[in-house]
C-alpha cells in the first residue's frame, strides 16, 4: 500500500513535457550506432560519454565540494596503468582489472588527499597539480611500466568478458553510454543524501559546517574517493578502448584541466551540467583540430579557450544557469497541477500540526 503511494505521488511529479523529451532521447541514444554507421561518429559519441562521465566524477569534489582539483589525471593513469599492467604481465581479465584500478585510485585519493585537504583555495590548486606532476614524472622514468615508451594492450579474442572490440565501435559506444548512466546516477544519489547536504554545507562555509559538527576533511575525503573511482573506471575504459597508453597520454596536466573546464563550461554542482560541456566542448575540440588545427597553428585551442573565457566573464554559473533562466512553457504533470493549491498546503501543515 505504501509502496503503491510512493509511486503515484512520483508519477504525479513528471511532467508530460519532461517524460516525453527523455524518452525521445533515451531512444535516440540507443539507436544513434544504427543510424550513424560510420566510425567517427561514434567515436565522437563514446569521447562526449566518456568526458561527460569525467567531469561528473570531478564535479562530485570540485563542484559539490568546492575543492577545484586539477589533479584528477592521477586518478584516470592508475585506472589505465592498473588494468593494462595486470591484463600485459599476469592475464588478469580487463574487467577485474578496472576493479582493482578503481580501488587502487581510491587509495590514491586518500594519501593525495589526506595533506591536500589541509590546504586552502589557490594552495590547494597548486598542491593537486604538483601530486599530478609527481605521479607522470614517476611513471615516464619506471621501466617496469613501460617509461616514457608506454605500454601496449595485448591483443585477445574479441568479446565482451575480454572488454576488446576490434571490428566495430558498437559496444564500446554502450559501455561508455552505461558508465555515463552510473555516474549520473551516483551523482543523483549524492545530491539527495546526507554527504550531498555536508558537501554543499562545506563549500558555502567550512567554519560554520565545522560548527555544527561536520568532520570537513573526513567528507571531502569520501567525495574525492568516490570522484577517483569513477575517474579510475573511464580510465581503464580509455586503455581498453585505444589499446596504447603512456604517461603523456592518460596522466597529462591538460587532462585534468579539460574535465574541469567540461564542469565548469556547463555548471559546477548541477547534475547534467557536465553532460552539456561535454556536448559542447568535445564537438567542438575535435572539429576545430580537425579543420584549424593544422599547420601546428593550433587555432582550435584559440576558439577552445575564448568560449571558456566568454562563458565565465558572462555567465559564471555555466550554461545549466542560462538554460534555468529561460522561461520556457511546461506542461501540466501526470495526475493534475504540477503545484498543490493553497488549500491543501494549509490542510496539510494544519494536520502535521495537530499530529
Amino acid at each position: 500500500m505504501v509502496s503503491e503511494k510512493i509511486k503515484h505521488l512520483a508519477l504525479q511529479r513528471i511532467p508530460w513535457s519532461a517524460a516525453i523529451i527523455l524518452a525521445a532521447v533515451g531512444l535516440l541514444l540507443l539507436t544513434f550506432p544504427f543510424l550513424f554507421t560510420r566510425p567517427f561518429p561514434q567515436h565522437l559519441m563514446i569521447m562526449i560519454f566518456l568526458f561527460a562521465m569525467l567531469g561528473q566524477a570531478w564535479n562530485i569534489v570540485g563542484g559539490y565540494a568546492g575543492q577545484v582539483s586539477l589533479g584528477h589525471a592521477v586518478f584516470f593513469g592508475m585506472g589505465a596503468y592498473t588494468s593494462t599492467v595486470l591484463v600485459s604481465r599476469w592475464g588478469v581479465n580487463p574487467w577485474l582489472g578496472m576493479l582493482v584500478g578503481a580501488v587502487v585510485a581510491v587509495a590514491a585519493s586518500i594519501i593525495i588527499g589526506y595533506p591536500c585537504f589541509k590546504l586552502t583555495g589557490p594552495y590547494f590548486v597548486i598542491a593537486t597539480i604538483a601530486a599530478g606532476e609527481i605521479v607522470q614524472i614517476l611513471f615516464i622514468n619506471w621501466e617496469w611500466v613501460g617509461g616514457a615508451r608506454g605500454l601496449f594492450v595485448p591483443l585477445l579474442e574479441e568479446s565482451l568478458p575480454n572488454f576488446q572490440f576490434h571490428s566495430t565501435k558498437v559496444p564500446y559506444y554502450y559501455i561508455a553510454l552505461a558508465m555515463l548512466v552510473l555516474s549520473i546516477l551516483v551523482v543523483r544519489w549524492i545530491e539527495r543524501s546526507r554527504l550531498g547536504y555536508y558537501l554543499r554545507a562545506i563549500k558555502e562555509d567550512i567554519d560554520a559546517a565545522r560548527g555544527l559538527g561536520i568532520d570537513a576533511t573526513k567528507y571531502k575525503l569520501i567525495a574525492m574517493a568516490i570522484s577517483a573511482l569513477l575517474t579510475a573506471l573511464g580510465g581503464t575504459f580509455y586503455a581498453q578502448y585505444v589499446l596504447y597508453i603512456d604517461p603523456a597520454s592518460v596522466l597529462p596536466l591538460s587532462l585534468s584541466i579539460q574535465v574541469c573546464l567540461i564542469a565548469i563550461l556547463g555548471g559546477v554542482a548541477t547534475l547534467w551540467g557536465p553532460l552539456i560541456g561535454a556536448l559542447i566542448l568535445i564537438p567542438m575540440a575535435e572539429f576545430t583540430r580537425v579543420y584549424l588545427g593544422g599547420g601546428g597553428r593550433a587555432l582550435h585551442l584559440v576558439v577552445y579557450g575564448a568560449l571558456v573565457v566568454l562563458v565565465a566573464v558572462f555567465q559564471p554559473g555555466g550554461l545549466m544557469a542560462l538554460v534555468k533562466g529561460l522561461k520556457l512553457p511546461r506542461l501540466a504533470p501526470i495526475g493534475g497541477e504540477s503545484k498543490p493549491s493553497p488549500s491543501r498546503i494549509y490542510e496539510s501543515t494544519d494536520h502535521e500540526t495537530r499530529g
